[in-house]
């Protein structure tokens, strides 16, 4: 079992407040993902998991039981840290079974779980190589199986990609995806990196300021967004807002363009997801607009497109698009793919 509650809890700095009142339930098995801009409290939060933070009001349920007061040795937690902090002197197979050699427990457990953790990471022929003979993606793997084999409650990584080149963190993220499905395992994940979190998380739990601002499955946070923020910080590029004015289930833009908003009354602003807007000439979309940039990406090009009053959208398209800088182009929203949302930033459908 690998059930983890969070009950109310805080963390304070001297007059400083963190985490403020965080509730959050993480079922067995499941990979959850924390992301969140810098200092918004994402890594403090998972710290605060492992026993390394004092939580200062609150609870952490662990398994059902209280574990608020617990040492971190006594959660049963495994965590994965930036840094593989990997004893240099030591080979692969005596730095994955070292805390069991210091636990006591038998050499022939220790070996077999080794083994196991080799198999499932496969690193089975690197065993007797040291650290410095390894790349990068490997000695994270190594750090990894440093804590399966201690056979924990739930697995917690503290962005454990980071320090990878680009190439290596995919590798890696494949290699974690693989793991967890191997393992059935609870995860708690930390990232700055919504691809990251997009790809590999059963729910991602979006911070700001010590608070979450929402819960849900990568697909929901990106169709479904409550607010503002959540809207504008999952997805790349991120989702355009225009001003906009609501009256009779209609909306209207600055540009004089409008359509249906049933539902959305009281509106201020209108998100749209770039890959959701048509290209066409002028005069018969929603908006009218001249390229300002275009970025070039292989399969998609993203172009950037001034739309005076409105702001400056940007535009998925096909990367074999002849449109250039300068040039005037009309933009049609999808109806159905609008978002609203009220002064205060609150979704309203």
């Amino acid at each position: 079992m690998g059930k983890i509650e969070l009950k109310a809890v805080e963390k304070w700095y001297g007059e400083a407040q963190v985490i403020k009142g965080v509730d959050l339930t993480i079922d067995d098995s499941e990979f959850v993902i924390f992301v969140g801009p810098s200092g918004c409290g994402k890594s403090t939060l998972l710290r605060m998991i492992a026993g390394l933070e004092e939580t200062s009001r609150g609870q952490v349920i662990i398994d059902g039981r209280d574990a608020t007061a617990e040492p971190p040795s006594k959660r049963g937690l495994a965590m994965v840290f930036q840094s593989y902090a990997l004893y240099p002197h030591m080979s692969v197979r005596d730095n994955m079974g070292f805390s069991l050699k210091t636990a006591g427990a038998p050499k022939a457990e220790q070996e077999e779980k080794v083994a196991e953790a080799a198999r499932a990471l496969r690193l089975e022929e690197y065993l007797d190589r040291r650290p410095k003979d390894l790349s990068g993606g490997q000695r994270q793997r190594v750090a990894i199986g440093r804590s399966i084999v201690r056979d924990p409650t739930a697995f917690l990584f503290d962005e454990p990609l980071s320090n990878l080149d680009a190439s290596l963190r995919v590798e890696m993220r494949y290699e974690i995806a693989k793991l967890h499905q191997a393992l059935n395992a609870t995860m708690i994940y930390v990232t700055h990196d919504q691809v990251e979190a997009m790809t590999l998380a059963d729910r991602i739990v979006v911070l700001s300021a010590g608070r979450i601002e929402q819960v849900g499955s990568p697909r929901e946070l990106y169709e479904h967004p409550a607010n503002l923020f959540v809207a504008q910080f999952i997805g790349s590029p991120k989702m355009n807002i225009l001003p906009c004015t609501v009256a009779e289930d209609a909306f209207s833009l600055p540009g004089g363009g409008g359509g249906p908003a049933t539902g959305a009354a009281g509106a201020t602003q209108l998100g749209i997801r770039p890959e959701a807007i048509a290209i066409g000439a002028t005069g018969g979309g929603h908006v009218d607009g001249t390229v300002d940039v275009t970025e070039y990406l292989g399969a998609d090009a993203y172009l950037i497109v001034d739309c005076g009053a409105s702001g400056k959208l940007t535009v998925r398209t096909d990367g074999e698009t002849s449109l250039r800088p300068g040039d005037p182009i009309g933009l049609t929203f999808e109806d159905r793919k609008l978002h609203f949302f009220d002064a205060d930033g609150i979704a309203l459908r």
